[in-house]
């Protein structure tokens, strides 16, 4: 190898090495950041009790459960990897630092997500952690590997990442949080694909998207509401079919659809029918009709403009 050769093989090695993290980089995905929408206002609760950054919470979340898909999770609503010991609750089993060690298990994850909460705040060798700010959620990750919460020499460093990547500390500054999303997001068992239906905010209401073999039946049972409630807040028998990709609200729909659409009318398109433009905007359907004076067996045609506020 001449001497020129040999300069650009060392700048090309240069090169790589910078541009390679010294870490894992945690790249952005819809698993990390539909988890975050289901748990956020339970950090926020969480943190308004117990003084731990929300953003600490979610990240730990986020990283021991791996976004709620984890074995861990699925079997025992262990999201924070917290073992047994001095536990006399539920548990369960899973290879870790070695074979078939005891995890916490919980019936939901709210349950999970309290008891790592008070597992930081009762234990002294985290005492330290609640003299940081709020804010310092760098110092909060540093501290929990400094106290010895994981072994992985990574921890803190992966923590600040998925800070940083999902901008998790600006929920850091909140001072109130959604109870309604508190309450329904955690209170029951992940599904096969560990994580609940997601529930968003709209309208003034609250929905889920139907996956493939829900029922009423079984999204009553996941959200605490009757089933007839359920199909009645969404203008529907309660032994209906529901396809993937319906959208479910969880309260009665409102008259009007959100201020934004006051001079903005709905022009329908292929395949729309008045009850799907209804959900589109979380409206009643009898409202929609009423507000565009049409009886109730019009047959809406592409092109109609429809106002929705």
């Amino acid at each position: 190898m001449n001497k020129i050769t040999k300069s650009i093989f060392i700048v090309a090695i240069g090169l790589l090495l910078a541009s390679t993290p010294v870490f894992g980089q945690i790249k952005w995905n819809s698993a990390y950041q539909a988890y975050i929408d289901q748990y956020k206002d339970l950090a926020i609760e969480q943190m308004l009790r117990y003084n731990i950054p929300a953003s600490i919470t979610l990240a730990q979340g986020l990283l021991e459960s791996s976004a709620g898909r984890s074995d861990l999770t699925r079997s025992g609503n262990n999201h924070f990897g917290i073992k047994c010991h001095g536990w006399t609750g539920k548990r369960t089993y899973h290879d870790d630092d070695e074979v078939g060690e005891c995890f916490r298990a919980y019936d939901n994850a709210k349950q999970s997500y309290e008891d790592h909460s008070r597992f930081l705040a009762t234990q002294s060798r985290y005492a330290r952690l609640f003299a940081l700010s709020r804010s310092d959620y760098k110092g909060w990750s540093k501290g929990l590997k400094q106290c010895g919460y994981a072994t992985n020499p990574q921890y803190a460093t992966k923590l600040i990442q998925i800070i940083e990547l999902y901008n998790l500390n600006k929920f850091d500054k909140a001072t109130n949080y959604d109870h309604f999303m508190a309450r329904h997001a955690a209170e029951d068992t992940p599904g096969p694909d560990g994580m609940l239906h997601v529930i968003k905010a709209y309208n003034k209401n609250y929905y889920i998207i139907a996956k493939d073999g829900d029922t009423f039946k079984s999204l009553a049972k996941e959200m605490g509401i009757s089933s007839r409630k359920l199909a009645k807040y969404n203008e529907r028998n309660r032994k209906e079919h529901l396809s993937a990709g319906d959208v479910i609200y969880l309260k009665k729909k409102r008259s009007k659809a959100e201020k934004t659409y006051k001079k903005r009318p709905h022009v329908v398109k292929p395949n729309e029918s008045m009850y799907s433009i209804a959900q589109k905007y979380g409206i009643q359907i009898k409202s929609l009709y009423k507000k565009n004076k049409l009886p109730y067996d019009y047959e809406i045609k592409v092109g109609d403009i429809l106002n929705v506020y």
